[in-house]
C-alpha cells in the first residue's frame, strides 16, 4: 500500500461519492479482503460489493494484492491503494458528492458524533499553524487494532471567499 494518494481525476471523485464505496475504502484500509469477506463485514450483497469494488479499482483507489485458487475459481484480495488519500481542489459537484457520502457515514454513527463548524478570523500565520496541528493529529493517530471501535475522522480548514485581508 502506498503512503499517500492525491485525488484529482473525475472518476476518482465519482467513485468517492457513494457511501458504500466510502465504507469499502475504510474496511480495506485495515487489511486486504475478498468480496465475500467484505459483504459479510459490511452487511451488503456480494454483487453490490463486487460492482462498487470495480468502480473503485477502475478509479485507482483499490487494487488486487493477492489471488488464490478456491474450489475451481479464483478469489481476489483487495486493498486500498494508499494509506491516506487527500484532494486539494475540485469542482464544486465533486466536493458536494464527497461530503454527501461523509454525511451518510456520520448519520450511521453508533454514538453522537462530534461535528463542529466554526468561522474564525485568523491571520495567515495562525491558519498555517492550525492546519499543521490538525494534520499532525491525523498523521500521528495510531490504529488500536482488532477489537476496538472504528472511528471516522474528517478534518477541514478552509478560507472563505469574498473577504480580502487588509481591506
Amino acid at each position: 500500500m502506498d503512503d499517500w494518494l492525491e485525488i484529482g481525476r473525475p472518476e476518482q471523485f465519482k467513485a468517492l461519492s457513494h457511501p458504500l464505496r466510502q465504507r469499502l475504502l475504510f474496511a480495506l484500509g485495515r487489511e486486504p479482503a475478498t468480496i465475500s469477506q467484505l459483504a459479510v463485514s459490511l452487511g451488503a450483497q456480494k454483487g453490490n460489493v463486487g460492482h462498487h469494488l470495480k468502480v473503485l479499482r477502475e478509479a485507482g483507489l483499490v487494487r488486487v494484492v493477492e489471488t488464490r485458487k478456491v474450489r475451481g475459481g479464483t478469489e481476489q484480495y483487495y486493498q486500498r491503494a494508499a494509506k491516506r488519500m487527500s484532494y486539494s481542489s475540485s469542482p464544486v459537484e465533486h466536493t458536494q458528492a464527497i461530503f454527501g457520502a461523509v454525511a451518510e457515514e456520520v448519520s450511521r454513527a453508533a454514538e453522537q458524533p462530534l461535528v463542529v463548524l466554526r468561522h474564525l478570523r485568523l491571520t495567515g500565520e495562525v491558519a498555517a499553524r492550525m492546519a499543521k496541528a490538525l494534520q499532525d493529529i491525523v498523521d500521528e493517530a495510531q490504529d488500536a487494532g482488532e477489537g476496538e471501535a472504528v472511528h471516522g475522522v474528517l478534518v477541514a480548514l478552509y478560507r472563505q471567499p469574498g473577504v480580502t485581508p487588509g481591506a
